[in-house]
């Protein structure tokens, strides 16, 4: 509980965000919370990352739910959505479209998009793609593409804080991921920021996340392993560590429609994150105009889990102004 209020309570729905094949279209399994049957009830849709899951925004559905009708969609591949085996298939362009489908879904405007990691980087390009599903982006240490990609290329500090991306896009790695109770994951925790904050109870669920059996539609094989699809969006995506000097990061060009952003933009972001360091915002008004930017000092890239009543603090300022 974020106060004294009495929380709004949460369930899972699936929610189709595609066309039928044999009577089954894909899913996105998602919570939901608040006065869900009032379409005059403002939307808020709430994005995961990686490793993460639908789970992680509870506490604010909880909390925002009282006024608004809140949506966190476990993303395609994830727990309990539908998982294509496909790597082609967690193109992030296919994923916006599950994004532009749900908010339709839900009568086809947000009133905020809210969104952390992965989440805030489709988010972003929900935004730049489709500005009128949505009326503000707030995004929870995510960076914009453009300056990314320019430290991704530039910048050997990035490149080492971000060479984990390189492991996840390896062959087979969702096997390594799994060994020992998961060990290598909880390290993604523990890498950026320490996970003082990670209880047995909330290890349980993180656990329970990625073991979730993987399902597809009829004709789409299915993921092989519960990880496949939170790895395949970053085997899909072009943004990674260069590999070598021919690498075509080096020459990557990120077209005009996936940069700027012409809705409101929220920024709250955990300074201490050493997985996307603050220096990522640097004139991030170049692409985004209307822009605000909350800093919170001592937190990082888990935010969300380290002080979760300064970032619903942040939120409620960021859904006033």
């Amino acid at each position: 509980m974020l106060d004294n209020a009495p929380p709004a309570s949460i369930r899972t729905v699936d929610v189709p965000v595609g066309p039928a094949v044999d009577g089954v279209a894909p899913w996105l399994a998602c919570r939901v919370a608040g006065r869900m049957e009032d379409p005059d009830t403002p939307l808020l849709l709430f994005l995961h990352g990686f490793p993460e899951a639908a789970f992680v925004w509870d506490g604010m559905l909880a909390h925002f739910g009282r006024d608004y009708r809140c949506v966190a969609p476990n993303l395609r591949g994830y727990e309990g959505s539908y998982a294509p085996a496909d790597v082609a298939a967690y193109r992030p362009k296919l994923i916006v479209q599950d994004l532009a489908a749900l908010i339709q879904a839900f009568g086809g405007h947000a009133h905020a998009v809210i969104a952390h990691d992965w989440g805030g980087a489709l988010a972003w390009g929900l935004a730049a793609a489709a500005p009128q599903l949505l009326g503000k982006l707030i995004a929870l240490n995510a960076t914009h593409p453009a300056p990314f990609l320019k430290a991704l290329r530039d910048d050997p500090a990035q490149q080492a804080a971000s060479s984990y991306i390189n492991l996840l896009r390896e062959p087979g790695v969702e096997a390594r991921l799994a060994l020992d109770d998961f060990a290598l994951m909880w390290t993604f925790f523990e890498r950026f920021g320490g996970a003082g904050w990670l209880t047995p109870a909330l290890r349980e669920r993180y656990r329970q996340a990625w073991s979730a059996t993987p399902a597809s539609v009829p004709g789409q094989p299915a993921a092989s392993s519960p990880l496949t699809g939170p790895v395949n969006y970053y085997r899909a995506s072009p943004l990674h560590p260069p590999t070598s000097p021919d690498d075509p990061i080096h020459t990557l060009q990120l077209p005009d429609a996936l940069l700027y952003v012409h809705v409101p933009t929220r920024i709250i972001w955990g300074e201490a994150d050493t997985a996307l360091p603050p220096s990522l915002l640097d004139g991030l008004e170049a692409w985004v105009p209307d822009l605000r930017i909350a800093r919170l000092p001592g937190l990082t890239h888990w935010l969300l889990h380290e002080d979760p009543v300064a970032v619903a603090r942040e939120l409620e300022s960021a859904l006033r102004n």
